[in-house]
């Protein structure tokens, strides 16, 4: 069973358990070991860019926070310990990671981030070599041998942490075939990377596509990653979208894997909507793979009951884009993502890329030459999402009050809205997600279920 894997990799507080040198260099190891196990049977020879002498390669990548070179440090040292080789890709968002992956010989990739998370937190996230999240499974038997191998005392030397331009310029190519050579010329734009992993680059393949750019907070110092800004905070970027007269703004995560945008007239505008005016135009052109979008239960009632109005399916899959992923390579759809941001186009990519969703958004946007804040998605039904931090995660059925508020509070809605309640897989927190057609209502509710949580769960 999984214990330190969630549903996005690895997370925790930095120079903490399970984000200590040992820990990190166990994990280096059992990666090391089970790609060399599974390199006869799968047949993959060595990356390119590094030794040709038989081991597998493993990419890293990482992106602001403080702790991450010493993350990386304690990898590499475990990896090559287990038999691999370590190549570092430098600051870059996990998708570059993902990217890079499946576009060389890499046996796998690892991205050193804690994504929407405070400085203080770290993480990480293990790609395959085909640029998609390893399956729980696999990092279940990681995990299990983690446990076994890991030791106290553990050597972990001081390797230089640079960037590796080419591989940095490689992703930059990626996403500027994403769209049209100057597909963003006369358009101004405003980009929030949050001090985060798109600092450099979201700024530069921009001004490529030919945008007049705009850049705040990206003047990252190893503390300040999406304190106050970012996807996380994008009224900051909303004024300055007002103020600077721009046709839109985007807000990146940490490691830019998600993307948030502001339209010309400030409007915040979530992942659901970017999905929605994504699929239309798809739609429209005939190019809707599986005639679906894919997203999680937590979309919007309103964004499904519009795309059923316009003859599009809308499948939902568990939190965490993994499991997105997984759905849209089940139902032959070709674009799907989360409300959050995370916005996976499996026409080109394995992942959610925050830099190449705003580039193609930004497309869209200037060939239909309809001003954002005037494009029209969907009603959504009023819905509230309330965080609520634990001290463990018992099972939600093993708690009778909160068992018996819940059917006190389905009665209430009578039929007419959602209840979702679950664990958050990578912090500890339990959030509580209700819908319904009466604010009022589901405000009760949501506060009601919060509360009795916070008095059950020791």
């Amino acid at each position: 069973m999984r214990t330190l894997f969630g549903t996005d990799g690895i997370r925790g507080k930095a120079h903490q358990y399970p984000f200590d040198g040992p820990t990190m260099f166990a994990l280096g190891e059992a990666l090391a070991h089970r790609l060399k196990q599974g390199r006869g049977k799968e047949g993959r020879g060595t990356r390119d860019e590094g030794k040709s002498d038989g081991h597998a390669s493993i990419l890293l990548g990482m992106d602001t926070r403080e702790s991450g070179p010493e993350i990386a440090r304690a990898l590499t040292a475990g990896i090559e310990h287990g038999g691999g080789q370590a190549v570092f890709i430098g600051i870059v968002p996990t998708p570059a990671v993902a990217y890079l992956c499946r576009t060389s010989d890499a046996a796998a990739g690892i991205s050193i981030s804690a994504s929407h998370n405070p400085f203080e937190d770290n993480g990480v996230k293990i790609f395959g070599h085909d640029g998609m999240k390893i399956p729980d499974a696999i990092e279940e038997q990681i995990e299990d041998e983690l446990r076994a191998i890991r030791r106290e005392s553990v050597t972990i030397p001081e390797i230089a942490i640079e960037d590796n331009a080419g591989l940095i310029e490689r992703y930059e190519r990626f996403l500027d075939d994403g769209v049209a050579p100057g597909a963003l010329r006369g358009r101004k734009v405003v980009l929030d990377t949050g001090n985060g992993a798109a600092f450099r680059i979201a700024p530069e393949v921009f001004r490529r596509a030919g945008a007049d750019v705009v850049v705040i907070n990206d003047r990252p110092d190893g503390r300040n990653i999406n304190d106050g800004c970012g996807a996380m905070h994008p009224e900051g970027l909303a004024k300055v979208v007002v103020n600077e007269n721009a046709d839109f703004g985007v807000a990146f995560d940490g490691d830019a894997d998600r993307a948030i945008f502001a339209d010309d007239a400030g409007n915040i505008r979530d992942g659901d909507e970017i999905i929605y005016l994504w699929a239309q135009r798809l739609n429209r052109n005939g190019a809707l793979k599986g005639g679906c979008v894919v997203t999680t239960v937590m979309s919007n009632f309103g964004f499904e009951q519009q795309l059923r109005d316009d003859g599009i399916e809308l499948c939902r899959a568990n939190v965490g884009d993994k499991y997105v992923l997984e759905m849209m390579i089940e139902r032959g759809a070709s674009i799907g993502g989360e409300q959050s941001g995370h916005i996976i186009d499996l026409t080109v990519h394995t992942t959610g890329d925050g830099i190449h969703t705003a580039l193609v958004f930004g497309e869209l946007l200037a060939q239909g030459g309809t001003p954002f804040s005037q494009l029209k998605t969907f009603t959504p039904m009023p819905q509230l999402l309330l965080n609520q931090p634990v001290t463990s995660k018992p099972p939600l059925e093993s708690l009778p009050k909160y068992q018996a508020a819940l059917a006190e509070a389905q009665s209430q809605l009578d039929g007419k809205g959602r209840i979702l309640v679950r664990y958050s897989g990578t912090e500890n927190k339990v959030r509580v997600m209700v819908e319904g057609p009466d604010k009022t209502l589901i405000t009760c509710i949501a506060e009601t279920l919060r509360d009795v949580l916070k008095d059950e769960i020791s």
